[in-house]
């Protein structure tokens, strides 16, 4: 079989070899294949509550214990009938426990798919124009949002980087870019300053401040997850590949700072979103927070980690598909509770052109041949 253009371009390993010395090949393959799971699984969880102006933190438990499912441990169950002020997002019969038959089509796996494509097609020397010329050939125009709808609009207009994020574009710093990461840490496993490089290049083509930033962080917590010692570990190691100055730094330490001082998730939670007030429901910011707090008060566990991230309000289904990733990552996909991941059916719906209906173990495969290969 020949070679992909992306493993032309990395070069072979040796048949057995572990990639960067540290991880057994059925071990990566495990690991990656968790990431890929654990992200479609809480962004599936997220996705019904999707709206952060609404669906606050209060009014998201307020929903779970009318429906009698806190604690949280499986997907969301539907709304009783008759129930007033609790209006799902409209795709919602597709992602609640008994509506799942594989994975509804979401941006925060598009995205995912598409650094895939591009690192199979450009290698790791990619060129953020060849990021864009990818979104202008696989990415319909009407499924991207806020800084991506802005960058592929300035694409389309002949504009180049760094102009695609700075023109016209007032979401400079949401979540989008973070939303697009996890792929280059899944490709640099104990690599964090690389894969916080191939995110950077990847996010600039629309942000720019902490947007960029949350990609980066997003990117080498993802790398250091598979071999650092537990996940606040992977936190301190995240935070070394961005300014420690910057306001997303600083939000992330302050998290993890309430967190050793023995506050509960609740108070941390509530603490954070005061100091962040104003940023927006998208901004990268505050989400870090609420993702911070989902991860290290998850203590490990899969399913809490992603019922807390989700629980947690703002951009629900982006944070628990990268608290997903994170948790995956670490507990590898044998140990994601089936409750999860069965109701998958290895598929997932997306709008990347050539891959409606790809399966989530194909998915892995590939990214486990790039990592291998990097």
């Amino acid at each position: 079989m020949g070679l992909t253009p992306g493993e032309r371009a990395h070069g072979k390993r040796a048949q057995g070899e572990s990639p960067h010395g540290a991880l057994p090949r059925a071990e990566l393959t495990d690991r990656v294949l968790g990431g890929w799971t654990g992200r479609i699984a809480g962004n599936m969880l997220g996705k019904p509550v999707e709206q952060g102006d609404h669906w606050t933190r209060e009014r998201i438990d307020a929903y779970l214990r009318l429906i009698d499912a806190l604690p949280l441990t499986d997907y969301l169950p539907p709304p009783p009938p008759g129930a007033t002020g609790f209006e799902l997002r409209p795709e919602w019969r597709r992602c609640v426990r008994g509506g799942i038959d594989g994975s509804c089509r979401d941006d925060d796996i598009d995205w995912t798919i598409l650094g895939l494509r591009v690192l199979e097609t450009y290698g790791s020397a990619f060129t953020t124009e060849q990021v864009g010329q990818e979104w202008l050939l696989r990415m319909p125009y009407l499924q991207t949002f806020t800084a991506e709808r802005a960058a592929y609009r300035n694409l389309a207009n002949g504009l180049r980087p760094p102009l695609t994020a700075t023109y016209d574009n007032p979401y400079q710093e949401w979540i989008g870019a973070l939303i697009r990461a996890d792929v280059y840490g899944w490709t640099c496993p104990g690599d964090p300053r690389g894969a916080a490089s191939l995110a950077r290049r990847d996010a600039v083509l629309s942000h720019t401040g902490n947007g960029v930033y949350g990609a980066m962080w997003a990117a080498a917590l993802i790398a250091a997850a598979f071999t650092a010692p537990d996940v606040r570990c992977a936190l301190e190691t995240s935070l070394e590949r961005i300014p420690a100055s910057c306001r997303l730094a600083r939000t992330v330490r302050d998290t993890m700072a309430l967190h050793e001082a023995g506050l509960d998730w609740p108070t941390t939670l509530a603490t954070q979103a005061e100091r962040t007030a104003g940023l927006g429901w998208i901004h990268t910011v505050p989400n870090a927070a609420v993702l911070t707090a989902g991860l290290l008060y998850g203590e490990g566990d899969f399913t809490r980690t992603i019922a807390l991230t989700v629980r947690g309000g703002l951009d629900t289904d982006s944070n628990g598909a990268t608290a997903g990733s994170v948790a995956g990552v670490r507990c590898g996909a044998a140990a994601i509770p089936p409750q999860w991941s069965e109701p998958l059916r290895d598929r997932v719906r997306s709008a990347v052109f050539g891959f409606d209906g790809v399966g989530i173990r194909e998915l892995a495969a590939r990214t486990v041949r790039l990592a291998e290969s990097a």
